[in-house]
């Protein structure tokens, strides 16, 4: 995948975000690759998840596993 792919998809912030300039934006266009950015910076770079590997950790920040 390549940048350009990721200027013509459509991103959504996530629900924890609250209105909040600090949150992450997701793509849901790619089956199999979930690819996640900064909300603040979304010219920079994006993380690519698999999509069992972004469902594991969706399940755990529910699950309450990463407390401050």
């Amino acid at each position: 995948m390549n940048r350009a792919d990721l200027n013509r998809v459509t991103w959504r912030k996530s629900s924890y975000s609250n209105g909040q300039s600090s949150c992450v934006e997701v793509a849901d266009d790619f089956p199999g690759i979930i690819p996640v950015r900064d909300s603040k910076d979304p010219h920079g770079p994006a993380l690519m998840f698999s999509a069992d590997g972004w469902l594991s950790f969706v399940t755990a920040v529910k699950g309450g596993e990463f407390h401050r």
